[in-house]
């Protein structure tokens, strides 16, 4: 039998109700680690990312034997990393003889790997080779553009995992609103050809145009580098349908009497409103035309001896 921890201070119990499951998730978390071996482009790569996604991130400088993601049992340290730093993305980078350069990238759910993809890195630029001004640099915590060019992220399945995994990455925070004011930066990636992909960070400065919509321009700020394809390893298809379940609180709409939707006029609501009894309702004040009922309710003679009167005078 297993025994099962409980936090016996307050600050365990907090740190515990973080990590509980939550109907809107935190916003995930980058573990970056080292191989048995790396190169100086591989480090200088993993110090990036950890720049770009300061504040979501974790690095751990220290050197790892025993991870091997692509093997069998190679990917229990990953794991144990995973939940004891309670991080859903996993960046790995390593360098060997048969694949120099080497850098993997990958997901987990429920601190198991969900995902991997594995790419070489050539023609690397940090970002400290790149000469701009600081004032148009993107900030931290800014949310991202993204520009993906070409046919391959439509039909090439290994493209198209590169391009989820790297948007999980970068993405952020998933918010509802934002300030123009915090786009400032965007990623481009073209696939040149079906297993190479050339990635790009650059930042968007903005100048007058006359209009009330500036005019964008384009300055590369780094890292810039091109991924070649190696291995993937798509998610279980098991996993796959436990992770894309909904809670019932999520899908529990709640009715809304006397309304209806259509696909392209729009929300229909119907409104009631009961009878209006206007014969029953009473009047504020007597009008003029009441007096010609007393005319009426006269007699004949009452009136010829009115008329008669009135003559004589």
């Amino acid at each position: 039998m297993m025994d099962i921890k409980t936090p016996k201070t307050a600050r365990g119990k907090r740190e515990v109700e973080k990590r509980a499951p939550k109907l809107e998730e935190n916003g995930k978390k980058t573990l970056i680690l080292h191989g048995t071996k790396t190169s100086n482009v591989i480090n200088a790569l993993l110090t990036d990312i950890y720049h770009l996604k300061k504040g979501n991130a974790i690095k751990y400088s220290r050197r790892n034997d025993n991870i091997r993601p692509f093997e069998i049992g190679g990917e229990t340290s990953l794991a144990f990393f995973s939940l004891k730093t309670d991080c859903s993305l996993i960046v790995f980078g390593s360098h060997s003889k048969k694949r120099p350069n080497n850098l993997i990238i990958g997901r987990t759910y429920d601190h198991q790997i969900y995902n991997l993809v594995e790419v070489g890195v050539e023609n690397f630029k940090s970002m400290e080779s790149f000469s701009y001004d600081r004032k148009i640099a993107p900030k931290t915590g800014s949310k991202p553009f993204f520009a993906f060019i070409g046919e391959g992220f439509e039909n090439v399945e290994e493209l198209k995992h590169l391009k989820e995994v790297l948007l999980d990455l970068f993405r952020g925070e998933v918010v509802s609103n934002l300030n123009l004011a915090g786009l400032d930066r965007v990623y481009v990636c073209t696939a040149v050809s079906p297993n190479k992909v050339f990635m790009s960070h650059c930042a968007i400065r903005l100048k007058k145009s006359g209009s009330i919509v500036p005019r964008m321009e384009l300055v590369e700020v780094g890292p810039s580098m091109d991924f070649v394809m190696r291995r993937n390893r798509f998610p279980d298809e098991g996993l796959r349908k436990e992770s894309m379940k909904k809670p019932s609180e999520v899908n529990k709409k709640r009715k809304v009497k006397n309304v209806t939707g259509d696909a392209i006029q729009g929300k229909f609501g119907k409104i009631y409103i009961p009878d209006q009894k206007v014969g029953e309702k009473t009047l504020p004040y007597k009008a003029k035309g009441m007096k010609r009922e007393r005319r009426e309710g006269k007699t004949k003679e009452e009136l010829k001896n009115k008329k008669l009167k009135l003559a004589s005078y």
